[in-house]
């Protein structure tokens, strides 16, 4: 029997549940079916599929997000609602995140209890009003992300539409030959079972090796304290769990770079997302300068400058200028704590194109919050009192290798529960061995105070947690349902770093 419910009637039937417990059984409403009225648009089409990448001159099957015309991921128009059919075409089961879009419950593309995985060959219908801006869409089941399951996911505005420069979307991930169920288990020693895992495992395949970093064969759990060279936290050298084979920039490495060709004085708005499984990233835009205006795509007050870290998960729109004599200008993504590095290049017509080394002269630094305390957000919340206040830990370690939040792993978690309408803020104070990107689903916050200073900082999804550090994140909640609050480090929250935040239906 199929069900036709009009967006009208699934909000009035919403609104009717007193708590969340009523969501449940709204369930079969909230997903959009097959069946459409006559009257709605054609949905756009997308589907999941395997392909074979060439990195570094070596085959690979990896996923792909996909339209009909191979256009990977989706660009949506000012205005243009997200109507899309997702077909599972992957050969195996999976699901897809709409990260940064903040819609109903049942479509964010967490599989749980209540919202089932897509079954390999089927498909599943989505209707929402998008969030503008720089976003993607990458599994959110076992360990697909890894194996490049990921696409852009851009949502245009007016103003976009209006701004004289050319768009440059760059979507970077850490690239592995290896299955990545043996990169986790080389890391956890082999004691997970990777297939059972929900928000972890997976099957991938291939050959060749990534392999877990040995400097962190060593006990570096309870360790963040601990002094030594110099006053540097022994900690601060944790910077990264896996060597990885090569790093990419819109799926290429500087062995063969994709080159943009841009205008002579020209502006163009670059588009970067970080969809790496476990790196941060250092942009250098070398000799150009740059303009931070979103992030997260969400507008901020201009920054300016020639380097900005970025963490897993996040994304940033940066605006530069070309010279009036042109050139071919490298824009740079470096892991930190090392030389590797991916990109592309803006090159102006006629211009050379030099190679550019795939490793730098020296080794980066960490990511940290230099950027995260300079950026200030258009659209602020408004002053209002805290409804809702919650501190939470980040523990966990390297052996064993798990990684949780108040010294529970996801499934023994204890869900920060509040209701519609109230402001809340969360402290996450970070008493792991590493820094921690820490993301939201559902909700975009504004971060609120960077180890106990406040600030009115940007308005984000994602936020890094240093060593040592906290950060605290402020919010209305708006949206009712149960949203994951988690490490985007696909590492660390398949080894339990994650929790819920249960926003429930007020009376």
């Amino acid at each position: 029997m199929t069900i036709l419910q009009t967006r009208r009637r699934f909000l009035a039937s919403a609104a009717s549940a007193a708590a969340l417990g009523g969501l449940s059984t709204l369930l079969p409403a909230l997903i959009p079916g097959a069946v459409r009225p006559a009257w709605a648009a054609a949905p756009l089409r997308l589907a999941v599929e395997r392909r074979v990448l060439e990195v570094m001159g070596k085959p690979a099957s990896v996923f792909g997000i996909r339209q009909p015309d191979g256009t990977s991921g989706l660009f949506l128009d000012p205005g243009q609602r997200f109507l899309v059919d997702l077909a599972n075409r992957a050969g195996e089961d999976a699901v897809i995140h709409w990260h940064g879009m903040t819609p109903p419950y049942a479509q964010d593309g967490v599989a749980d209890a209540n919202r089932p995985l897509i079954r390999d060959g089927a498909s599943q219908g989505y209707d929402f009003e998008p969030r503008p801006g720089t976003h993607w869409m990458h599994s959110h089941h076992g360990l697909q992300e890894q194996r490049l399951m990921a696409a852009p996911l851009i949502v245009r505005t007016v103003e976009d539409r209006r701004e004289d420069a050319q768009e440059v979307t760059v979507l970077l991930h850490d690239f592995t030959f290896k299955d990545p169920a043996e990169v986790l288990a080389g890391l956890t020693g082999g004691t997970m079972d990777h297939g059972d895992m929900n928000h972890g495992g997976g099957h991938g395949g291939g050959h060749g090796g990534a392999m877990p970093m040995m400097n962190h064969s060593m006990d570096m759990k309870g360790m963040g304290d601990m002094k030594g060279m110099g006053g540097m936290t022994m900690a601060a050298m944790d910077l990264n769990d896996v060597e990885y084979d090569a790093y990419l920039a819109n799926d290429r490495t500087f062995d063969d770079p994709e080159v943009v060709r841009v205008e002579r004085g020209g502006r163009v708005r670059l588009r970067l997302i970080n969809g790496a499984t476990s790196t941060a990233f250092h942009i250098d835009l070398g000799a150009l300068d740059g303009t931070v205006v979103a992030a997260d795509g969400n507008p901020v007050q201009p920054v300016t400058g020639r380097r900005f870290g970025m963490v897993m998960g996040q994304r940033l729109d940066i605006l530069v200028r070309l010279p009036d004599e042109g050139g071919a200008f490298p824009v740079l993504a470096q892991r930190e704590g090392e030389r590797q590095r991916t990109g592309i290049i803006l090159a102006t017509p006629g211009a050379t194109v030099n190679k550019v080394a795939g490793l730098a002269d020296g080794a980066a630094g960490p990511v940290d919050l230099s950027l995260e305390r300079r950026l200030t957000a258009l659209a602020p919340l408004a002053p209002r009192p805290t409804d809702a206040a919650f501190t939470i830990r980040l523990t966990g370690g390297m052996a064993p290798y798990v990684w949780t939040i108040d010294d529970r792993p996801f499934g023994e978690h204890r869900p920060l529960t509040v209701l519609k309408g109230q402001r809340v803020t969360v402290t996450m104070v970070n008493e792991s061995p590493m820094a921690h990107p820490m993301h939201l689903h559902g909700q975009h916050f504004q971060v609120a105070a960077l180890n106990g200073t406040a600030l009115a900082g940007a308005v984000r999804d994602t936020v890094l947690v240093p060593m040592n550090g906290s950060a605290t994140i402020a919010f209305d909640a708006d949206n009712p349902g149960r949203w994951p609050l988690h490490c985007h480090n696909l590492l660390h929250m398949a080894t339990g770093m994650m929790t819920e935040l249960v926003c429930e239906q007020t009376i």
